[in-house]
């Protein structure tokens, strides 16, 4: 899901930060001194049935036009925009977010910016009106009855960066490593504002269990870049996360385990096949199934429960199919780059008089959706994971395994994935592992009404009653903290 997953393939609306346009025109410079954005803008992402507000700066130096960009609802500040160009009247800019461009076309009319936004598969509008810039004061966080530490650790030539939290106590200490889902993901697996990890970690460490969350590759302080890596590697940054934690006395270096998220829950699976220093796994929605099974279940589901019909079901089946093929032979894309934008032009078509009016030029426009749908399956991240099957991974861990799911997740279906990791661990001989469906839980396990990614934006930001005591006595008691029972 601007992060709005990480939708991740598997996290929609970090769709708006998950998920290219080059520019079609080269822009001829402004000159500074005539130079009309310049300023403070504000005003919103329509897109999936939600609006999400924007913050965006103008200003120019001696290379030319600039701008950085503010997402509140994601906590994102000063983020930098690129291929920043002026044409009068058009604006066009982008945003490097998750597996693929967030790009911005529109018109300069007045004080006003309007026209169209595309990010991976969503597409939708956005405005903006000038304004002068409020000043905010953050608001200052709560001091925390623990310890909270900044690491570094690499795997290879790749750097990661993140925050380690230690009970007040001596230790040594039990220790989880959080891994995200899939798309590029801050520490925070902070989606639409929602901070997953920082949320999870505060509870654990708070109940005398370290965590280690880290920056995805590409992200905050971390190096290297994610949609250029693949789920094995993912397992190789993990990895080295545990070898970290073991260098440390305060962390218990027998009781080191990990917890991941979505595609995280598939390469918990893979580094704890590696290695035995992986004490236990938590997987939060994790895959059962192949990446091209999750993919068709995902987009089914997503799609009934919008309101698709079964003819619609078919065509968008036969579409993935179709980019399915061509990502495994290597050819046919330009012939699905053609079909894809003539889609998108027969949509446009389709829309009402109000939104057809903020898309200036449906052949720019077509251009721009059709490429930024098209970044994502050209990465070597899609490659891999399309033919990704978790079992065997699965069959050889011998640690305990705590799998959870949430009944309304749309894009980790609960009964098919809860089914096959079960019967994995089942044919390599774990018996130690524990499954759980939350009820009413969404893919983010917060209470949902359909599980719909649309809905993220308007939930309340918290996890459904009972998830974070639940996960902390699992530990606590696999860990020894606490006596089962």
């Amino acid at each position: 899901m601007l992060q709005v997953q990480k939708v991740e393939i598997m996290q929609v609306l970090q769709i708006i930060v998950l998920m290219t346009l080059c520019a079609v025109r080269s822009a001829i410079p402004w000159p500074q001194a005539q130079q009309p954005l310049e300023g403070h803008w504000e005003g919103h992402i329509s897109i999936m049935g939600t609006q999400l507000a924007i913050r965006v700066d103008f200003k120019t130096d001696q290379e030319g036009l600039k701008a950085t960009i503010d997402i509140p609802q994601q906590g994102a500040k000063g983020l930098v925009l690129k291929n920043v160009r002026f044409e009068a009247p058009k604006v066009h800019f982008e945003l490097p977010a998750g597996p693929g461009l967030a790009v911005f076309d529109g018109e300069l009319k007045g004080d006003e910016i309007s026209g169209s936004f595309t990010q991976g598969l969503a597409s939708g509008t956005f405005s903006l009106k000038r304004g002068a810039a409020t000043k905010e004061v953050p608001p200052a966080e709560e001091p925390v009855p623990y310890k909270q530490e900044e690491v570094r650790f690499t795997n290879g030539n790749v750097i990661l960066a993140g925050t380690l939290t230690l009970p007040p106590s001596g230790g040594p200490h039990p220790a989880v490593v959080m891994i995200t889902g899939s798309g590029p993901q801050n520490r925070d697996e902070e989606i639409l504002g929602f901070k997953l990890f920082r949320l999870i970690a505060d509870h654990l460490t708070r109940n005398g269990i370290a965590v280690l969350r880290y920056d995805d590759r590409g992200v905050g302080g971390s190096t290297g870049i994610t949609m250029q890596s693949t789920t094995q590697d993912f397992a190789g940054d993990v990895l080295a996360a545990v070898q970290l934690l073991k260098s440390r006395p305060d962390i218990d270096s027998k009781h080191i385990g990990l917890c991941g998220h979505s595609e995280g829950g598939v390469v918990a699976p893979i580094a704890a096949s590696r290695s035995n220093d992986v004490a236990f796994i938590i997987l939060m929605s994790g895959m059962g199934v192949t990446g091209e099974k999750i993919l068709l279940s995902q987009g089914e589901a997503i799609a009934r429960v919008e309101g698709a019909s079964v003819e619609d079901l078919q065509e968008r089946a036969e579409w993935q199919k179709r980019i399915f093929k061509v990502v495994r032979d290597g050819k046919g894309w330009e012939e699905l780059r053609m079909d894809m934008r003539r889609d998108v032009l027969a949509q446009v078509e389709k829309l009402p008089p109000e939104q057809k009016k903020t898309i200036p030029d449906p052949k720019v426009y077509a251009d721009a959706a059709t490429e930024a749908q098209l970044q994502m399956p050209r990465s070597p991240w899609f490659k891999y994971f399309l033919d990704f099957d978790p079992s065997p991974y699965l069959e050889k861990v011998r640690c305990p395994v705590l799998a959870l799911f949430g009944e309304l997740d749309l894009q980790v279906p609960a009964e098919e994935n809860k089914q096959a990791i079960a019967a994995a661990l089942e044919k390599g001989g774990n018996k130690d592992y524990t499954m759980h469906v939350f009820p009413k839980a969404n893919h983010l396990y917060i209470g949902a009404g359909t599980g719909s990614p649309k809905e993220y934006p308007m939930l309340k930001k918290e996890f459904v009653p009972g998830f974070l005591d639940f996960v902390t006595r699992w530990i606590r008691v696999k860990t020894g903290l606490q006596p089962a029972g």
